[in-house]
């Protein structure tokens, strides 16, 4: 791991929380640190996220977007574990992963998983969790509150939009509406990516 950008270690000594775009690539995000594990233009920390990132102190960052990246992780336990070490009591971390209909997330062939409405609810306890349904929380020994989450779907042609336009408030309506979507609905109509808002405040 590498701090290339100075700004970083000089925001990490006067105590101001940092923003990191967590597996950027070549894509920024305005306000936010890039962070890759190639040093491309514009890379601000090289890291593989498959290793711990010892760089960055606890509770330092207060913001972690990340775009179509922790399905290629191999270490995502790790993964996150070292994000709820490094996330702020008052911060919140955005995952925009492929949810688990998305034909095209087969075709690469480095993914290594896919997730689904509950799948950050694992990493959460009991007494967070909706009473639709709960699952296990006992696989880790650290924890996030699951502040939200939302089906998307495609938006790449006419017909896709019209669906999209149609479904997400519907399908986003609330927790059971998720769950009636991905049970009954999902391998008719496939979803693109999911949205989740994460945290570890108020727990």
């Amino acid at each position: 791991m590498k701090i290339v950008n100075n700004k970083i270690l000089e925001d990490l000594r006067n105590g101001t929380p940092l923003s990191i775009n967590l597996g950027s690539g070549l894509t920024s995000k305005n306000g936010y640190y890039s962070l890759d594990i190639v040093n491309h233009v514009g890379i601000d920390i090289i890291a593989d996220i498959n290793e711990p990132l010892e760089l960055i102190p606890d509770g330092s960052v207060n913001r972690v977007y990340t775009h179509h990246v922790l399905e290629h992780i191999e270490n995502f336990i790790g993964l996150m574990r070292e994000l709820n070490r490094i996330i702020s009591d008052d911060g919140e971390i955005e995952i925009v992963v492929p949810h688990f209909s998305n034909v095209y997330g087969f075709s690469d062939p480095t993914h290594c998983r896919f997730f689904g409405l509950y799948s950050m609810y694992y990493f959460s306890p009991d007494e967070y969790q909706p009473n639709t349904r709960k699952v296990p929380s006992f696989y880790t020994d650290f924890k996030f509150k699951v502040d939200s989450v939302k089906i998307e779907f495609y938006k790449d042609t006419i017909f896709d939009k019209l669906i999209a336009y149609l479904f997400t408030p519907l399908i986003n309506y609330n927790t059971s509406s998720q769950i009636f979507y991905e049970r009954r609905l999902s391998c008719f109509f496939h979803a693109s990516q999911l949205r989740y808002i994460i945290s570890t405040g108020d727990m």
